[in-house]
């Protein structure tokens, strides 16, 4: 298949979202389809075989300057047409992907979008609520023009059919657990994410140092720790990171910032446990790179969370911003050898499950699917009505069972 990706996310930036595109395409290209990827900022020239066209955008400042609102070009509606796609994949659309959905429609392309990042949740995180009603409606319009919507997690799926989404269905999670193992433990990296004491019990976060990943949160838990001589590592960078040190100034707390490759899947392996107290998370890869590792996480039962840990079992879900829940169950960790062995052998196990061939082989049957009910529907036009209200779309009326196919998971 020769597939369109729209993005409002993608390299050099990591997270989540870009992890899982690039170890789509990559995949992708292994299983032998060809992908055409617009993105905003400044993005590689290629990835994976994957040509990728630069939009022109600007920074979202203050709020998250790492974020890029793309701008849509006449040149983006020439390169979609030479590339002649099968189908449009838009991941997270609002600006680009938004764009490109509209450019599917008008081309009477089947289109595939993806939900990532609840963005009415984040509004309330980051102090804008009243942009909330105008957020959802953004969402359940864009994505209701799409033959197939596809979520990360099972909560993530229940909360867009909240918003009014329809047609959703679950696109499997993944990991790499080749790069992020238990064997990748370093006594070198240790002892420098503990700031020479290798000894210590050691906590581990990884991810963007920004509000709405309630980091405060484990201020308390490090403090209250400070008994057993528990030491707290901040992997990454962000907008919080200075209010943040100022914040845990005088606890036993190290700002590594930004690590790639290697030794971010050192600085995983070589935790003893993985603090999560983040309530905005759709999937939460960093928590599975933990668990990948052999390292048990601890997190905020909220978002796509307790789709990744079962509670107990592999790890530890905690209710949010419980900070005396937080401390007790990383008390225990730290403190029990064979809990957190036997968690952590758990958390290993259930990772090697979730492979990105397997979620990819998923993801392109059910390009295959939105292929299927765009031919049913008749390539019917939408109008400019459709276009600028928020409510779901009125003129997808074929059903999965009128197509012959299966229904959604979870429905």
């Amino acid at each position: 298949m020769r597939i369109a990706f729209f993005t409002e996310t993608f390299l050099p930036k990591i997270d989540g979202v870009v992890t899982r595109i690039i170890r789509t395409l990559e995949e992708l290209e292994q299983l032998g389809h060809e992908a055409l990827v617009f993105a905003p900022g400044n993005p590689p020239p290629t990835h994976a075989g994957a040509r990728v066209v630069r939009v022109n955008s600007v920074a979202f400042k203050p709020l998250y300057p790492e974020a890029r609102f793309g701008l849509p070009t006449v040149g983006i509606a020439s390169s979609l047409a030479d590339f002649r796609p099968d189908i449009v994949h838009a991941v997270n659309p609002v600006w680009i992907g938004g764009y490109g959905i509209l450019a599917s429609r008008r081309r009477d392309l089947p289109l595939l979008a993806s939900f990532h990042t609840d963005l009415p949740k984040y509004t309330e995180e980051m102090g804008i609520s009243w942009l909330k009603p105008t957020a959802e409606g953004i969402i359940r319009t864009l994505h209701n023009l799409a033959e197939v919507n596809l979520c990360t997690s099972g909560p993530m799926v229940e909360r867009a059919r909240e918003l009014g989404v329809r047609r959703v269905d679950l696109w499997p999670k993944a990991v790499d657990t080749r790069t992020y193992r238990p064997d990748r433990r370093s006594e070198e990296m240790r002892n420098h994410l503990t700031q020479g004491h290798p000894q210590a019990p050691l906590l581990l976060y990884v991810g963007r140092l920004s509000r709405e990943k309630n980091l405060d949160d484990l201020l308390n838990p490090i403090r209250q720790l400070a008994d057993i001589g528990a030491r707290l590592a901040f992997v990454g960078s962000g907008p919080a990171r200075e209010e943040l040190e100022q914040m845990f100034a005088g606890t036993n707390t190290f700002f590594a910032g930004y690590l790639s490759g290697d030794d971010l899947a050192s600085a995983f392996a070589s935790a003893d446990a993985f603090a999560f107290p983040s309530t905005t998370e759709t999937l939460g890869f960093v928590a599975m790179e933990s668990m990948a590792s052999g390292v048990p996480v601890v997190g905020a039962r909220a978002g796509g969370i307790p789709f990744v840990i079962d509670d107990g079992v592999n790890g530890f879900l905690v209710q949010p911003h419980d900070a005396q829940a937080m401390t007790g169950r990383l008390r225990e960790l730290l403190s029990d050898r064979s809990l957190r062995e036997r968690l952590g052998r758990a958390a290993r196990a259930e990772s090697v499950r979730h492979s990105w061939r397997s979620a990819t082989e998923a993801l392109v049957g059910f390009y295959e699917e939105a292929v299927l009910l765009h031919r049913a529907d008749g390539g019917e036009e939408i109008s400019r009505l459709t276009r600028l209200i928020s409510r779901p779309a009125p003129w997808r009326r074929t059903t999965r069972d009128q197509a012959g196919l299966r229904p959604a998971r979870g429905a």
